[in-house]
């Protein structure tokens, strides 16, 4: 291995531009050798804009080059697996955008191939790298909540649906809409704080209500408005229920892109015995318990870090050490199974059985 770990970024949008490419550009013993995207003007553009790497067009051309160690796979999820699986049987390792992949089924494949290969296959959970998180998860730990036996999660909005008629809302891009691009976060940190439970079954209702109209669909803002398409799809979800029993809590939740309620409400609460927490998404958390036959609450408040800084520093790590950390392929498997049932549960209305 060179004194320097030669990397790709293959797709240079949005979460390549803000998170992946300078979290790399931070580390000096990285090297971004190949910006990689379909749209030529996109590469183009990163190797200008960073000044350095090689644009490519084709990430096809880059799979045999003996001095590329690892890749991020920055893509949309259609093509999460097809990539993430060529470059590890080209024995590459791999960072894979969440969600891991559209369907369960892509999701399993992605993680036989990464057993097989023995190369580190890593989704991007990013919260699992965040400071309040992990102060949340040390405290469940260390037994501060006693048994922790609910967890809610709520990821509502007002009006955001992405890119309205483009990738993010066509189901055969994208797998589906608010589940799989915000609650796959919530369900993601729920797992990995709750000390990564076993899912038993699950159920739930997902609809596809307000974005239908595209046309006519009001807003004030869109991430993704450069990819929006009036006249394109939108066959997936704008908003979602669902309970999730495991071998540890129950987890329900209630999910929006889109609702015609104008406030937003971002927040995971874990509801145990000795205590509580409210944790606000990518924000502080109060912790609630009782004391000497008094109610208290300790509301906290932290630096937080850069978790796209710690989780691309610690990707780097695994690559050079082997290592798997807790953002590897088979932690996301679980959120994968639960999202697939979910879908499946809305599909048939019917409780489905998590194998």
């Amino acid at each position: 291995m060179s004194e320097k770990v030669n990397v790709a970024v293959i797709g240079c949008g949005s979460i390549a531009n803000c998170a992946h490419i300078p979290a790399y550009l931070k580390l000096p013993d990285v090297n971004i050798k190949y910006f990689c995207d379909i749209i030529p003007e996109r590469a183009d553009a990163a190797v200008e804009k960073y000044g350095c790497g090689k644009a490519v067009y084709d990430y096809h051309e880059i799979l045999g080059d003996p001095e590329l160690e690892a890749v991020s796979v920055c893509t949309h999820n259609d093509f999460h697996s097809i990539i993430a699986i060529d470059f590890m049987k080209a024995g590459k390792h791999v960072l894979s955008e969440k969600p891991a992949a559209r369907i369960l089924s892509e999701a399993l494949e992605m993680q036989k191939v990464a057993h097989e290969t023995g190369k580190i296959l890593n989704i991007g959970v990013c919260n699992r790298f965040g400071t309040q998180v992990n102060n949340v998860k040390k405290l469940i730990d260390e037994g501060a909540l006693g048994e922790v036996y609910h967890v809610y999660a709520s990821f509502r909005a007002h009006r955001s649906i992405p890119g309205i008629g483009g990738d993010f809302t066509r189901k055969a891009a994208s797998g589906g809409g608010a589940l799989i691009d915000w609650g796959v976060h919530y369900l993601d940190l729920i797992l990995y704080c709750c000390g990564e439970p076993k899912p038993l079954t699950a159920s739930g209702e997902a609809f596809c209500k307000l974005g239908k109209d595209i046309k006519d669909y009001v807003y004030t803002s869109m991430w993704a408005e450069d990819t929006a398409d009036k006249n394109g799809v939108y066959d997936v979800d704008d908003s979602v229920v669902g309970i999730i029993r495991t071998d540890g809590p129950v987890i329900s939740f209630n999910g929006a892109w889109a609702q015609n309620i104008g406030v937003s409400e971002t927040y995971i609460d874990f509801m145990g015995t000795k205590g509580g927490i409210r944790l606000n998404y990518c924000g502080d958390f109060t912790y609630y318990s009782t004391k000497d036959g008094m109610l208290t609450s300790m509301q906290t408040e932290s630096r937080h870090n850069n978790f796209y800084d710690e989780e691309i520093k610690s990707f780097i790590n695994c690559v050079k050490t082997g290592e798997h950390n807790q953002a590897y392929i088979d932690y996301a498997i679980e959120t994968s199974k639960i999202m697939q049932a979910i879908y499946d549960s809305s599909e048939s209305h019917k409780e489905i059985v998590i194998e």
